[in-house]
């Protein structure tokens, strides 16, 4: 059993507006979040209703290991509040070509995977993933058949975009 909601590390806001934030590769550090906008902000969460919204971080706290041994790719961190699930996957990258989108589409599908062997996967209706980049924030329409296999395979609505909406 994994555990995907470890105490020590979950962190909630309220606030009606924090983003969320990771130190560029190669810094092994875990992803947070803020909430005071600043250009450390990888995702922004927009929560209008202003409910509590809980984030933990997977990248470099929960241990995600391959039948061998060695660790599998994880995404950065996960909101959840109510009968909601978000996997988040932050990027930094600029440049033409979709490489960064494959690289998170793949951490996000083995993080699920994980996650949806654990007891408590059932406790959430609404299962959404995203990939935020803060060079290119905005929805990447030409992606269409790639977010339909993603929720065809994985039952997660698959969003690439920097701005997650919180209902």
């Amino acid at each position: 059993m994994i555990d995907f909601f470890p105490k020590e590390y979950i962190v909630s806001s309220s606030r009606r507006k924090f983003g969320i934030c990771d130190r560029p590769a190669p810094a092994a550090e875990k992803a947070y979040i803020a909430e005071k906008q600043g250009q450390d902000w990888i995702a922004a969460v927009d929560n209008y209703p202003q409910i509590k919204v809980n984030f933990v971080p997977v990248d470099h706290c929960i241990e995600l290991r391959r039948a061998d041994g060695s660790m599998d790719n994880r995404c950065d961190g996960c909101l959840f509040y109510r009968d909601t699930i978000i996997f988040v996957e932050l990027k930094q990258r600029k440049g033409k070509g979709s490489q960064w989108i494959k690289d998170g589409e793949q951490q996000l599908r083995s993080t699920i995977g994980y996650f949806e062997r654990q007891e408590e996967a059932r406790d959430f209706l609404v299962k959404q993933a995203y990939i935020a980049n803060s060079e290119k924030p905005f929805f990447r329409t030409g992606q269409a058949v790639r977010m339909e296999r993603f929720f065809s395979d994985t039952n997660y609505i698959l969003r690439i975009e920097n701005r997650i909406k919180i209902e």
